[in-house]
């Protein structure tokens, strides 16, 4: 009797055994699946994180830019500051001589000063109030010529006259130099002529110009000395300045408008000059 009861108890036993081993697959195959959903979670986590990141250095490249910009418009307004206020202490100090001085001195020195104005390396500025009634008829692809007041523009683009990022003149530049020489001798041969180098707002990259007000300089320099190479512009009738940026002709805001503000202005004033 005994030995019967004990048979089934171990008969229950085997049974229970067997049981348990045919649920474990699936007890584990259960678990696979929790733990490739977490796996699956994870990678989207992972994905969101990284392109999160990624716009966050799209962000702060910007605001390098920009902060880049800033200084340099800053550092640009301090030279500026600064060479005001070397002018303003120069006229200054002049003022305070002049007034120490009889009337007489004073009154010689200011005709002195108005002749050495008119008179520039031996040439005389004469006035010609008629050059806006008679406008040149310039047709040059590329090229605007537009009247502003009693001056004429002639705007030439720097991205055709130099090469990328300097002030050394493309062959395309210099023939297109020479038309518009021609042009000017032709229609204008002896009016006073102001050579305006001008630049966008974007900082410039590590290179031999430190500010843009330097390359605009260094390009009108260029310009100059191609006009003055023909032999038939007068130096004494050129003046070469650089603007920079601070002259736009439209926004910078496009790629376009910034191409269009590197350029190179030749402004025709109504002032004549003749050789003594």
């Amino acid at each position: 009797m005994h030995q019967r009861a004990r048979a089934l108890w171990l008969g229950i036993a085997l049974l229970a055994a067997v049981a348990g081993c045919a649920q474990s697959p699936m007890v584990l195959q259960g678990q696979v699946q929790t733990l490739q959903q977490q796996q699956t979670q994870l990678a989207a986590r992972n994905q969101e994180l990284q392109s999160r990141a990624a716009t966050l250095d799209q962000d702060n490249q910007e605001l390098q830019t920009l902060l880049s910009q800033s200084q340099q418009q800053t550092r640009l307004l301090d030279d500026q500051v600064t060479v005001i206020r070397e002018q303003l202490g120069g006229a200054t100090a002049q003022l305070a001589k002049l007034k120490q001085q009889p009337p007489a001195v004073v009154e010689k020195k200011v005709e002195a000063w108005t002749a050495s104005t008119k008179n520039q390396a031996g040439a005389k500025i004469t006035t010609n109030n008629s050059l806006q009634n008679r406008l040149p008829a310039i047709q040059i692809p590329g090229m605007q010529v537009r009247a502003d007041g009693d001056v004429v523009r002639i705007e030439l683009p720097a991205g055709r006259l130099f090469q990328p990022g300097g002030a050394r003149l493309t062959p395309d530049g210099t023939s297109m130099i020479d038309v518009v020489t021609t042009e000017i001798i032709r229609t204008y041969p002896d009016q006073m002529i102001m050579i305006e180098g001008h630049t966008d707002s974007d900082p410039l990259p590590p290179g031999r110009w430190q500010t843009s007000h330097q390359l605009s300089i260094g390009q009108a320099m260029a310009v100059y000395d191609q006009l003055a190479a023909r032999g038939q512009l007068k130096p004494a009738q050129m003046v070469v300045m650089g603007y920079g940026p601070n002259r736009p002709v439209v926004s910078n805001g496009t790629a376009a408008g910034k191409q269009r503000n590197q350029r190179i202005e030749l402004v025709i004033y109504p002032d004549r000059v003749a050789a003594r």
